[in-house]
């Protein structure tokens, strides 16, 4: 294998490449880009990548969940403030049910580039079909339907960076002023169980679980235990896919005194199905860089390309350092997931993964007028039988990965109010996939948090061993 670069992707073949009319406006877009301060540090990928070696082991939870593409107009306060709230919010129902730490990582402050199955798109204007190319996210385009909306332009990679920078620039003022403090219950209350919609004996069990969750807390500040105080200042992680390699390649850096290449834009970037090629770019640079990498697989992913890129991305066996990403399908998750789960985990060679379910993407569907949606019910279905069949495996199901909104949003079908396709234009506002609104997510999140409940009382909370990780 020839020498890795931060440019020795563009030997290869480019899957979802953008074309750029004015290759001198990319150049002075890099450029500008390679200049301006890293947005994350290595010291904090190094502790997301120790966190994530703790969920492989069983000790610890990833919830990663965010926008399926940001827009830039929305770098807003209270955009970015639901968000936290939501991700926070989930977080304590867990910590609360698996008795261990949660990692919160937001699919925010840069997920900006949105693969597409076409390059370009096909609308009948005033009765006359048009052609234009595709929206990839903001860091390429804009969604509106017009020839200079869609026009790549290679300066909003600059206009992401710079929006990015502020994004996370909230976060860190948000988390250092106390905003997740848990002593502010109208940061953290779980107030949607007032809404009449819910049954009731849902809303029981959720309101028997927040009382004991309050209880627990109010006992644990009473004997003065340390993590009670902890919990008020959490960590927040960020991650996107890495889809534009223009833009991830000028923020990849060597940083003093660390070894290797780190890319700087993000904590955590992730392969998506459409790039997880061997032998295409998106492989080439994701293999020289220090970060933690998801890869996201499908119910046609076999074993030996899920191991052959294992081999390729974390040669080494260095723990925290592979995040599978499963994204099967409510259809095909009881199928494909137990063989999968058991061709990986038979190949002691691969070292520790980290078992993640994605229950959103496999589960897209369209309604009668042509409206993208997904089914809460079959989100919910992926999720149970993921852990079900991680459970029956003796492995570990150590995170979720969730498109999903702190908005009251109607994208979804179904939850606990029953949402209907004749529901879903009240307000659908995401540009391309649907996400989970605030109920429907902390919905997910009770559901998991049973079956966590049930699996420690199964086992006596005594855990078991990770794929790989013997």
């Amino acid at each position: 294998m020839s020498a890795w670069t931060v440019e020795s992707w563009r030997t290869k073949l480019h899957a979802q490449q953008v074309i750029y009319a004015d290759r001198s406006a990319v150049d002075a877009a890099t450029t500008k880009l390679r200049s301006l301060p890293p947005l994350v540090t290595s010291w904090e990928i190094e502790r997301l990548k120790a966190e994530i070696a703790q969920a492989q082991q069983g000790k610890r939870f990833i919830l990663q969940g965010g926008d399926c593409a940001e827009q830039i107009v929305d770098c807003r306060a209270e955009t970015i403030t639901s968000k936290l709230k939501i991700l926070l919010q989930m977080s304590v129902v867990l910590i609360y049910a698996g008795m261990k730490p949660v990692t919160r990582i937001g699919r925010i402050a840069g997920q900006y580039a949105k693969p597409r199955s076409s390059p370009t798109e096909t609308r009948s204007i005033d009765g006359v079909k048009q052609t234009l190319p595709s929206y990839y996210g903001d860091l390429v385009n804009r969604p509106e339907f017009s020839a200079e909306a869609r026009r790549p332009d290679p300066m909003r990679m600059v206009e992401g960076y710079t929006h990015a920078a502020m994004t996370l620039n909230f976060i860190r003022s948000l988390m250092e002023g106390g905003f997740a403090d848990i002593h502010h219950p109208e940061y953290w209350n779980l107030g949607f169980m007032q809404h009449a919609g819910l049954p009731d004996d849902l809303r029981r069990e959720y309101e028997r679980m927040t009382e004991r969750l309050a209880e627990g807390l109010k006992f644990m500040e009473a004997i003065g235990e340390t993590s009670v105080d902890q919990l008020s200042r959490v960590e927040f992680f960020t991650s996107h896919e890495g889809l534009n390699l223009l833009y991830e390649s000028a923020l990849t850096r060597a940083v003093p005194r660390r070894t290797g290449w780190y890319n700087l834009s993000t904590h955590l970037p992730w392969l998506g199905e459409r790039t997880r090629d061997l032998s295409g770019a998106h492989v080439e640079y994701f293999r020289g860089i220090q970060n933690p990498v998801g890869i996201k697989v499908g119910p046609k992913a076999t074993g030996d390309d899920v191991a052959a890129l294992i081999r390729l991305l974390n040669p080494a066996h260095e723990p925290g350092k592979i995040v599978l990403i499963a994204r099967m399908g409510a259809k095909n998750v009881a199928q494909a997931l137990p063989r999968l789960i058991a061709d990986i985990h038979a190949r002691t060679d691969l070292g520790p993964v980290l078992w993640m379910c994605d229950p959103m993407h496999g589960n897209s569907t369209t309604t009668s007028d042509g409206t993208k949606t997904r089914s809460f019910a079959e989100i919910s279905d992926e999720l149970e039988a993921s852990w079900d069949a991680h459970h029956a495996a003796g492995t570990i199901l150590g995170g979720v990965h969730f498109e999903m909104t702190g908005e009251n949003v109607t994208e979804c079908l179904g939850g606990a109010r029953g949402l209907g396709e004749n529901d879903l234009t009240r307000n659908y506002q995401s540009p391309c996939d649907p996400r989970l609104n605030y109920e429907q997510a902390l919905e997910l999140a009770f559901l998991l948090a049973r079956k966590m409940q049930g699996q420690r009382g199964k086992s006596g909370d005594k855990g078991t061993s990770a794929a790989g990780a013997e």
